[in-house]
């Protein structure tokens, strides 16, 4: 699926070419991450059939300034839904409407996959993507603490 938001922006499955740009805008994120690692976790969602990564792109030079993972959630507690696992728009460009075209396509998959709900996670600090969710017709719902423990 590729979609022209603009004549400037296209957003579109990411492919292995994308890998090192989704490395480095997570780190934007706050999960700085090497790209020979992000390659890895690249390669194990795409083996799994996990979802999908969608890229937007720069129309002018092919830069990547933004990416989204939408991922099918089946649990027992509640209904089966689409769960946003991560959305990054690179901060230069931010504001400008690529986050929007991202959650749409992520929206847009999710639909195409027989889910009637999609579900966002966000870090109590990010007040900034908080709101441009509620933007977007999310309503908060809950929040909740997360842990973690290394079992390896």
């Amino acid at each position: 699926m590729a979609a022209a938001i603009d004549a400037h922006i296209v957003v579109r499955a990411a492919d292995e070419g994308d890998v090192e740009s989704i490395a480095a805008l997570a780190g934007q994120l706050g999960y700085p991450t090497a790209p020979a690692e992000m390659r890895e976790r690249y390669a194990r969602v795409r083996a799994a059939r996990a979802g999908e990564i969608f890229v937007a792109v720069l129309a002018a030079d092919g830069r990547v300034v933004g990416w989204t993972h939408v991922v099918p959630c089946l649990q027992l507690e509640g209904a089966a839904h689409a769960e946003l696992a991560g959305l990054v728009v690179d901060e230069h460009v931010r504001g400008s409407g690529i986050g929007r075209a991202l959650l749409a396509a992520a929206e847009q998959w999710a639909r195409m996959h027989g889910f009637a709900l999609m579900r966002v996670r966000s870090n109590v600090v990010r007040e900034r993507a908080h709101r441009f969710y509620e933007r977007e017709g999310y309503a908060r719902i809950k929040a909740q603490a997360m842990f973690r423990k290394s079992i390896a």
